[in-house]
């Protein structure tokens, strides 16, 4: 079961209750489950009950245990506890788990770079606008592209009059369009410096990481440590990782083989990672936040070197394709989908060989 499987077991939950007449309380558009912190209990935590107690006019606690006693006995579900004020915790069942990775590894694989796209938001517009300044230009198209993720419509303009340098970043140049109650995105400049500048200097991919990766509050640091082509360069790690996945695929191909998951592989960071996209989406959409999409990216990388060190997802010598080279493949290939369809979102390029 993956995390936007529970968030949709939940939700369920929620309307069963509603509809039982066991709670009155409006039901949330979403639910939101987050993997437990350390010392807490369970595998997946959620706070819906806190949320609805106060509607339902009925203690936190009562809440819980009115979804508890809904969601307890779903597939996938181990066992589902109340803590504190009135969190559910969930422990998925071990049997049922593998299956979901394999559904999961299969759901990316199929669905490519449309992986963890929904159309939760279909039908709004959201309108952004921006000031004549590079680092807002390059957020507001990064969350225009986010905000699409999850089926909404942009229009995005700038305030003031716009730099034809932004094209080579990628940037949409238009007027502002529509109401003083449009979004306005305003991170911390980056200073004097030019697209142009910036492209002839870095790049395209690396200026555009180093004006994406640090949150919005956050100063963007845009010195030459963007090009070290080594992995303590985050934005290195995470294009070589994708590399490194192609060229997985390519020598599985030469050797006659292709990727499959038949059987379960130990890579939990690995899977948790390509689990929370989804999630990591709706989030960086919802909060106008592309950082979050490059942390998570990092994080997608450095699992599938665990992965990629640690095992060999090729035969090796007269070894033989088997069973378990097939899953790794399956499931490195996953990550090398997960990282392309994330660095286009951010407007960087996902290289083939590096």
């Amino acid at each position: 079961m993956t995390p936007a499987d529970l968030s949709r077991t939940v939700l369920h939950a929620v309307r069963r209750a509603v509809d039982e007449n066991a709670l009155r309380a409006p039901v949330p558009a979403r639910v939101r489950v987050e993997r437990t912190r350390p010392g807490g209990s369970g595998d997946y935590a959620c706070a819906v009950a806190l949320q609805l107690a106060g509607p339902a006019a009925l203690p936190a606690r009562e809440v819980a245990r009115i979804l508890r006693d809904r969601v307890a006995a779903a597939p996938g579900i181990g066992r589902v506890e109340i803590t504190g004020p009135g969190f559910l915790n969930f422990t998925l069942d071990a049997s049922a788990d593998s299956a979901a990775r394999a559904a999961l590894v299969r759901a990316v694989r199929e669905q490519g770079l449309r992986y963890g796209r929904c159309t939760t938001d279909a039908g709004r517009l959201t309108r952004l606008h921006h000031p004549p300044e590079v680092r807002a230009a390059v957020l507001a198209q990064a969350v225009g592209r986010l905000l699409r993720t999850q089926g909404g419509q942009v229009l995005i303009g700038c305030t003031g009059e716009t730099d034809p340098g932004w094209e080579q970043l990628r940037v949409v140049v238009g007027p502002r369009r529509g109401p003083e109650e449009s979004v306005e995105i305003r991170p911390v400049p980056a200073g004097r410096v030019t697209a142009a500048e910036l492209t002839g200097r870095l790049g395209r991919d690396a200026a555009l990481w180093g004006l994406l990766r640090p949150a919005a509050h956050d100063h963007a640091p845009l010195g030459d440590d963007l090009l070290v082509q080594g992995e303590a360069n985050p934005l290195f790690l995470v294009r070589y990782a994708h590399a490194r996945a192609r060229a997985l695929t390519r020598g599985a191909e030469q050797l006659g083989f292709a990727g499959a998951y038949e059987e379960d592989v130990d890579a939990p960071a690995l899977h948790a990672a390509l689990a929370d996209h989804p999630g990591v989406l709706a989030s960086a959409a919802r909060h106008h936040a592309p950082d979050r999409v490059a942390r998570h990216l990092e994080t997608v990388a450095r699992a599938f070197f665990d992965l990629h060190d640690t095992t060999r997802p090729l035969p090796v010598g007269d070894e033989k394709p088997s069973a378990a080279h097939r899953s790794r493949l399956a499931l490195a290939e996953a990550a090398g989908v997960v990282l392309a369809g994330g660095l286009f979102l951010l407007g960087i390029s996902a290289p083939e060989h590096l």
